[in-house]
């Protein structure tokens, strides 16, 4: 963050040199300059470069209102918070000012007296792009009072008129004037409510309890709703929809990639997670986003891999802590524990009940038989299925530490073939060089070229 600006009067802001922009003029420059130079406008935002954010830059270009229309989990919160890096770092105004109002350009009749009585003394005081962001979750117990305003009785208290406009205290959207105001969850809002905002839209002007000002707000109001919650809990009224200028629809990511930098993103992981799990993870989340026994309608939200991710590494601390293991690192059996646990982020079709946790284990073995191809095609892991011969096995478990995992694999006489899928999977200590093993011996079981048996957090293969 740059400095604050020592300018502290409407004078000295004039003899600057400053002109005053909207704030659409200011986030169109703002964008159109970023583009221009190649700069990245949505920073953290993934798998959405081709499809929405081309929508929204347009949007934005345009000046226009925005709704996200999107399934949980499909990143619309984050990508309203990013809009914030479209402002200027700082901007003036007038100091005490309830509005933000620039000082050349007041909206209420207060402010107008203020720089006619002070002129070029007139103090300013600036504003950080971060104040000018506001966001609302939409509750059904939200008033007008909390997005428009209301009679303060305490300034009627003091000796004002009922009538006066200084008797009113602004709500949420004045209150953002000159910036972005995000709405999360819209069609949660009661429609009365709705009906509350569509003059402050497309009019501009504030209606409370009979009183009108027609005040030339300067706000940008960004919603986002899931399309479900017109039919489950509520809907966005149709001349409320009319108002906003683009409605753009989000998406989860497209590519594996993508998926996979979401979770890297996103996750706070307390204990090392080999690429590899990160990969099941994804997939297997994208596996359930197409799989017909899951409700799609709910969707299957990013937070349920990432949520996953720091499952995993949890438990590769818990057992580092327990066992005395120099290295905390995930391995396949964490993942296995941890699909238990998040088997309640997922809503099933109503046919699939009592089989939920068969969906699960089915899409979790094709999660990892993919990734095993993917990552091992080529290698020839005939020598160890031929130590695995009936009075050989290989032991772990979710207390079973990394270093017990590795004396316990059988020789393999002159083949490197541990140290060949140690390579490949580019592990560097005994935690990632037992993590691929895990890998390698879980796609032998499911190629059903060797045999696995589960009991008590203990796995045997053999």
């Amino acid at each position: 963050m740059s400095e604050r600006p020592s300018i502290a009067t409407a004078g000295a802001l004039k003899a600057s040199g400053h002109t005053y922009r909207t704030l659409r003029e200011e986030i169109r420059a703002n964008l159109l300059a970023k583009l221009a130079s190649g700069e990245d406008p949505w920073p953290g935002i993934h798998g959405m470069s081709r499809t929405v954010l081309p929508q929204l830059e347009r949007a934005l270009i345009a000046g226009h209102d925005v709704v996200l229309l999107g399934e949980r989990g499909q990143g619309k919160t984050r990508l309203l918070r990013t809009m914030v890096g479209l402002l200027d770092e700082w901007t003036p105004a007038v100091e005490g000012s309830e509005l933000h109002e620039h000082p050349f350009d007041p909206i209420t009749d207060a402010t107008r007296r203020r720089v006619a009585e002070e002129g070029d003394d007139l103090p300013i005081t600036w504003l950080h792009r971060d104040e000018r962001y506001a966001e609302k979750l939409a509750t059904p117990d939200t008033s007008v009072a909390d997005l428009i305003g209301d009679v303060d009785p305490m300034r009627v208290a003091e000796g004002r008129r009922l009538g006066d406009p200084e008797t009113i205290h602004f709500g949420l959207i004045p209150r953002s004037n000159r910036g972005i105001v995000a709405i999360n969850e819209l069609p949660d809002l009661a429609e009365r409510i709705q009906v509350a905002m569509l003059n402050v839209m497309e009019e501009r002007d504030i209606q409370i309890r009979g009183h009108v000002l027609r005040l030339p707000l300067d706000v940008l109001v960004m919603a986002s709703a899931n399309p479900e919650d017109y039919t489950n809990r509520g809907r966005i009224i149709t001349p409320l929809k009319d108002r906003f200028g683009a409605e753009i629809r989000t998406h989860y990511p497209i590519e594996l990639d993508d998926e996979i930098a979401v979770i890297e993103q996103e996750a706070e992981l307390v204990g090392a997670v080999p690429p590899v799990i990160l990969e099941i993870l994804a997939r297997f989340t994208r596996a359930l986003r197409e799989s017909p026994s899951v409700n799609q309608r709910s969707g299957v939200s990013a937070r349920f891999a990432i949520a996953g991710a720091e499952t995993v590494a949890a438990a590769a601390r818990h057992r580092a802590t327990v066992r005395g293991e120099p290295d905390a690192v995930a391995r396949l059996v964490d993942l296995e524990a941890a699909v238990d646990v998040l088997g309640g982020k997922i809503e099933f079709e109503s046919g699939e009940e009592g089989r939920e946790w068969d969906v699960l284990a089915h899409l979790l073995r094709t999660a990892t038989a993919d990734a095993v191809r993917a990552h091992l095609r080529g290698i020839d892991l005939g020598p160890l299925v031929a130590a695995l011969d009936g009075s050989r096995t290989v032991v772990t478990g979710e207390q079973v530490t990394a270093r017990e995992l590795l004396d316990g694999l059988p020789r393999l006489g002159d083949s490197d073939l541990y140290e060949t899928i140690a390579e490949r999977f580019e592990a560097t200590n005994d935690g990632e060089c037992a993590s691929a093993i895990e890998v390698a011996l879980e796609g032998l079981y499911l190629a059903r070229r060797i045999s696995k048996e589960s009991d008590d957090g203990e796995t045997i293969y053999g």
